[in-house]
């Protein structure tokens, strides 16, 4: 157990833990010492050097990231000797830097461009000594450019520390060091999952998606193309951080108001698809319930989740639900019942999704996604392409008039929205699944025991006529791995899961924590954007799925009943075996729709 220790930092003295570090120490007590490759989420790696500081008595200065306090230390954070080893370690960086600011996708985001402005350094006043390299491409969601790379591991930590999905690796040594991909084969024959972890935590843009803005934008501008837009549920109490608004503001209005300036033909709404979701993976679940089978029901809404599923663990591929997406669910949608109600050729539909996750690129482009006749979702633009695109059309989004979205796939309730946050997926099909089992409503709505940023929640709900449903609830891959195990080992040695139902999200914090949502896009920030989420929940007139008036309406109009024939052709998928090494399909999982 840490016990208190007293330290002085400039003077002031401070009581802190033990078990910290120097610049946990001064992070706690308002001191900022500047840093570059350390990250408060992340183990320290003390790559950059940035966070030099003087100890007393010490002879050479220590790296505050990794340097734990002592009673007595007396520690300086600035000192002419400590600003001018700084500024010289941001020159060895910067001329090893392709410096392309005004274009680079972390323009003004960028941790090494914010510290040399500080520190007062002139990029272009150094000599540029970058062999440039050659630009990874090779990912449908997420681009890796060697060149604007400074090595400060943050990327690999986070991808094999944190996601455990080892996709990224470091090469030779000194000098010669670079971060890349096993054998240098590039993403897209790498384990990557596509969750863009790397992205929200890498300093400087060497690491970001692939964008598709300019499609969107031709596809807006062609009088030919219809085009519909959808936005997932975390794209809400994240937008307005941008624009100066209280963080975690809840903006849909403002958010459809937006994209009907900017020129889409009819904005709807994932969350609608979100409570289609439970509808279908809450019957799922109560007709696994009813057979009395053994191996659990694990959600299916997150394409990081189930691409690390289909590498890591295709023996489990028939505990996964077969439900799509809602991402997925609204394109098939879109091209077929929305197409048929408004009288318009699904070939002149182009159906884009804004989401808060990279990894809904890859979904997009998964081929047996086309069950409309085409493929399903055209286009996905991450959180990041959206604001670049709200900023592009010079549109003023703290102070833009709400509007409410086009009628037919944009009605959603309480559960809807909060499949934005860990657990909130789970909470939703509770709230159905019970009335699915009983016929009666579940009074209490809030399942509190699922909610909060716990790396792996369980829970039990006594539900009449069936016992309790025991549940489970991890976010972030490592967490993922370790339920997985579990089942796995519970399936082998005693022939049942610990859990009937489990949650899984491949985010830390769920989609609120997306690989696509802006910079700078640490934990606390994942956990405020949630509780705005079950704040906005709270505040809806219908807080349970199975009451979302356009939901009945596209079941009685068009597929009929939750997991009927047409719904199963529909909304309904199957996965694959992928290669450990490469993350290639090698063959089709066995799937049976349940």
């Amino acid at each position: 157990m840490a016990k208190n220790v007293n330290v002085w930092i400039d003077g002031q003295h401070l009581e802190v833990p033990d078990d910290m570090t120097i610049i946990e120490a001064a992070d706690k007590h308002g001191i900022y010492i500047p840093r570059l490759c350390y990250h408060p989420d992340l183990p320290p790696t003390a790559n950059c050097g940035v966070c030099v500081v003087e100890l007393s008595g010490v002879p050479v200065p220590k790296r505050a990231c990794c340097t734990p306090v002592a009673e007595g230390m007396k520690i300086t954070s600035n000192s002419k000797k400590l600003r001018s080893y700084r500024k010289t370690l941001v020159e060895m960086i910067l001329s090893h830097h392709e410096v392309v600011c005004p274009t680079c996708a972390a323009n003004n985001k960028c941790e090494l461009q914010t510290l040399a402005n500080n520190l007062g350094v002139d990029p272009y006043a150094l000599p540029n000594i970058l062999v440039m390299k050659e630009v990874d491409y090779s990912s449908p969601a997420i681009i890796r450019d060697p060149n604007k790379c400074i090595s400060c591991g943050r990327c690999i930590t986070v991808c094999n520390e944190v996601q455990t999905v080892y996709a990224l690796t470091n090469s030779d040594r000194g000098i010669n060091s670079e971060i890349t991909t096993a054998f240098g084969l590039g993403m897209n024959n790498s384990p990557c999952v596509a969750c863009g972890q790397c992205t929200v935590y890498c300093p400087t843009g060497a690491l970001r998606e692939r964008s598709e803005l300019d499609d969107v934008w031709d596809a807006i501008l062609d009088p030919d193309k219809h085009v519909i837009v959808q936005e997932a549920p975390s794209i809400r109490v994240s937008l307005g951080e941008e624009f100066g608004m209280p963080f975690g503001s809840v903006t849909p209005k403002k958010m459809y108001a937006a994209l009907r300036k900017i020129g889409f033909d009819s904005v709807m709404d994932t969350n609608f698809t979100a409570d289609l979701t439970i509808m279908e993976e809450g019957t799922e679940c109560v007709n696994n319930l009813k057979a009395g089978r053994k191996r659990p029901l694990i959600t299916s809404c997150s394409p990081g989740w189930i691409k690390f599923m289909e590498t890591y663990y295709p023996d489990l591929a028939d505990c996964v639900s077969t439900a799509k997406s809602p991402m997925s669910m609204f394109g098939v949608l879109a091209k077929t019942y929305y197409a048929d109600e408004h009288g318009i050729d699904p070939a002149k539909i182009v159906s884009v999704a804004i989401m808060p996750c990279t990894a809904k690129k890859f979904e997009a482009r998964r081929p047996e996604l086309s069950d409309s006749g085409y493929q399903d979702t055209d286009f996905v633009l991450t959180t990041r392409e959206f604001l670049r695109m709200i900023k592009e059309a010079g549109i003023d989004f703290a102070n833009i008039p709400e509007e409410e979205p086009d009628e037919g796939m944009s009605f959603y309730t309480g559960a809807g929205t909060i499949f934005g946050a860990t657990g909130g997926v789970m909470e939703a099909a509770i709230r159905s699944a019970y009335t699915l089992v009983t016929g009666e409503e579940l009074e209490n709505v809030n399942i509190m025991a699922v909610r909060g940023m716990e790396g792996v929640k369980e829970a039990t709900v006594n539900i009449p006529g069936f016992g309790d449903l025991k549940v489970a609830v991890a976010h972030g891959l490592g967490n993922a791995r370790k339920v997985m195990d579990q089942v796995r080992e519970g399936l082998k040695t005693k022939g049942e899961s610990p859990w009937h139902f489990i949650e899984i999200m491949a985010c830390p914090g769920g989609c609120v924590g997306g690989g696509g949502q802006p910079f700078g896009n640490d934990i606390a920030s994942r956990a405020r954007r949630g509780l705005a989420l079950y704040e906005e929940d709270r505040s809806l007139p219908v807080r349970k799925s199975h009451h979302n008036p356009e939901v009945l309406k596209v079941y009685e109009k068009f597929l009929g009943a939750p997991n009927s024939e047409l719904a199963h052709k529909l909304l309904h998928t199957h996965y694959f075996k992928r290669s450990i090494s490469t993350g290639q399909v090698v063959e089709e999982a066995t799937h049976k729709h349940h």
